[in-house]
C-alpha cells in the first residue's frame, strides 16, 4: 500500500485544489462601529445550474486516527463545498487533482486552529476527516437540482499517516 504524508495546510499549497478560509492574512476592516473586525470574500462560493443555490448546513463528523486507509474520494460537478470547523480541533484534508483515468494520487493536509478549507467545484476530496474527537462543521455548498456527486474507488488504497 502506498504511502501519504499528511502536511501542513497552506494558502499556497492548497491553491490547486481550492482556498483556505482563515483570518490570518485576510483583508479585513471594521463594521458595526469599530466594534466588529469583517475578514472580507475568504472564499468564492461556486453554483452551475439553472436552479442552483449556496445552502449553509452544520455537520457533525466522528473522529479518526492516523494512520487510516484511504480507499475512495468524491466530487461536486455542480458546486464548491466550503468546511468550516466550530471547534479549535484539527481535521485531515484530502484532495486529489484530475488525471485521464480519473483522481490523481491524493495529498493530505492537516489543519490548524482557526483554518477552513473551500473545496473547489468538480476537484476530487476525501470525506470530512476530524482527527481528535466529534467535530462540527458550517458548511456552505449547492443547492439545487442536479446530481452533484460522483465518487471514486482506487484500485488501491492508500494509508494516510
Amino acid at each position: 500500500m502506498k504511502e501519504i504524508e499528511v502536511r501542513p495546510l497552506s494558502r499556497a499549497a492548497f491553491a490547486p485544489f481550492g482556498e483556505v478560509i482563515e483570518m490570518e492574512g485576510a483583508d479585513n476592516f471594521p463594521i458595526n462601529a469599530g466594534r466588529c473586525i469583517r475578514f472580507h470574500d475568504l472564499a468564492t462560493i461556486e453554483t452551475a445550474g439553472e436552479h442552483a443555490r449556496p445552502m449553509i448546513s452544520l455537520f457533525r463528523a466522528e473522529p479518526c486516527r492516523l494512520p487510516l486507509t484511504l480507499d475512495m474520494v468524491e466530487r461536486h460537478p455542480l458546486g464548491s463545498q466550503a468546511f468550516i470547523p466550530l471547534s479549535d480541533r484539527p481535521f485531515l484534508v484530502i484532495v486529489a487533482g484530475e488525471t485521464e483515468n480519473g483522481p490523481a494520487e491524493p495529498l493530505a493536509f492537516q489543519t490548524r486552529p482557526g483554518q477552513g478549507i473551500n473545496i473547489a467545484r468538480n476537484v476530487w476530496h476525501g470525506v470530512l476527516t476530524p482527527l481528535d474527537a466529534r467535530s462540527d462543521f458550517a458548511v456552505v455548498d449547492r443547492g439545487g437540482d442536479g446530481v452533484n456527486l460522483e465518487v471514486h474507488v482506487y484500485d488501491k488504497p492508500f494509508l494516510v499517516r
